[in-house]
């Protein structure tokens, strides 16, 4: 239970509440309909023509316990994502489902290495997200700031490419890099040049690591590599024991995670459909936010967890006691760990964030 507000603020609360998203896929947040849309125009078979159904299949697939399972609901997303146009479709409506949510900041992470197979250049690919973003913001009269993350497939061997495709669009709507994919057999050390190179062009990057592989990822993406954040790095919990009279100690990695501020990109449905947490109530956000951990909450891929921001702050309003607080605690955190420039994030929180909780409380 939460010691900050003894308040629980209601579903539509949380809703209204400003919100920062950090990890979110774009081939993860589809509509249902959408993709159905798209598949039809490419001739592409679903498991499901009606986008209630489908949007069911796509929950129940994920929801298996298995990272390796959960990553196979991708083969459908990204194979209706392969012109311009329908990439272009998918990002705006992304923004657009974004601001519903009460969302104020994101950026959204895709592998533009996976969508060329139907021609397209790497560069018309995060050009094509780029004016779906556009789109999106201007729609929604700049209530929401959008960036890109482009993300490397750890099994390929295009993280170099991917890196240098992510300075060379910098300016131009993409802050950072990534790598994702499974995390066992393919450690984040095997992409040391493309870290090594970003550092060099002091380039931001987040690594996933710690979700279905342990400590020894997380020691890697940080020690070996760099990352300025980790994606999910829920793992940091087994360098962590609680003893029976409630007393809590921190391995030496843990103590560097707390004591350097390095922001964890925690997805708490996600964790608990792929195996990495048991329930909402058991994940070791709980612990983690006693601890003050830099702890950010995100909706990794809404899609197949059927989930949104005010669904994710909405459990853990349930499961902890959070209070409104609380919930602009892990929005600070968010902002003040975004790949955006200083000055511009003070003016997220001071001009929106705040003052967006405080009429709330």
């Amino acid at each position: 239970m939460s010691t900050l507000s003894p308040s629980s603020p209601t579903r539509d609360v949380v809703r209204r509440a400003p919100k920062v998203l950090l990890h979110d896929h774009l081939d993860g947040g589809l509509r249902p309909q959408t993709i159905i849309d798209l598949a039809d125009e490419v001739g592409h078979e679903l498991p499901a023509n009606d986008a209630e159904a489908l949007g069911r299949w796509f929950r129940e697939s994920a929801d298996s316990g298995s990272l390796v399972r959960y990553l196979e609901t991708f083969d459908h997303t990204v194979a209706v994502m392969q012109t311009g146009a329908a990439i272009t479709r998918v990002a705006r409506e992304c923004v657009e489902d974004l601001v519903a949510d009460g969302v104020v900041y994101a950026e959204i992470r895709y592998a533009p290495e996976q969508h060329v197979e139907g021609g397209l250049t790497l560069d018309e690919v995060v050009a094509a997200v780029k004016d779906g973003f556009e789109q999106g913001v201007a729609a929604a009269e700049g209530r929401i700031v959008v960036r890109q993350l482009l993300t490397a497939m750890r099994h390929a061997a295009r993280s170099m490419e991917i890196a240098q495709l992510s300075i060379a669009w910098r300016d131009r709507g993409v802050a950072g890099f990534d790598i994702a994919g499974a995390e066992a057999g393919f450690p984040p050390t095997r992409h040391l040049d493309a870290f090594e190179y970003l550092q060099r062009e002091n380039s931001h990057f987040t690594i996933h690591a710690g979700e279905a592989f342990g400590l020894p990822s997380i020691w890697q993406a940080l020690q070996w590599c760099g990352a300025d954040r980790l994606g999910h790095g829920v793992r940091i919990i087994d360098d962590i024991t609680v003893g029976e009279d409630g007393a809590v100690e921190l391995g030496r990695l843990a103590s560097y995670v707390r004591d350097k501020r390095i922001p964890l990109e925690m997805c708490p449905a996600s964790n608990v459909q792929t195996g990495a947490a048991d329930s909402i109530a058991e994940h070791p956000i709980g612990l983690l936010t006693r601890l003050r951990f830099r702890v950010t909450v995100n909706t990794d891929n809404r899609l197949m967890s059927g989930t949104s921001m005010t669904d994710e702050m909405t459990a853990l309003v349930e499961a902890f006691g959070y209070g409104l607080r609380d919930l602009e605690w892990f929005t600070l955190n968010a902002m003040k760990s975004a790949f955006l420039p200083f000055d511009e994030r003070l003016e997220i929180i001071n001009g929106i964030i705040k003052p967006g909780y405080a009429v709330l409380a």
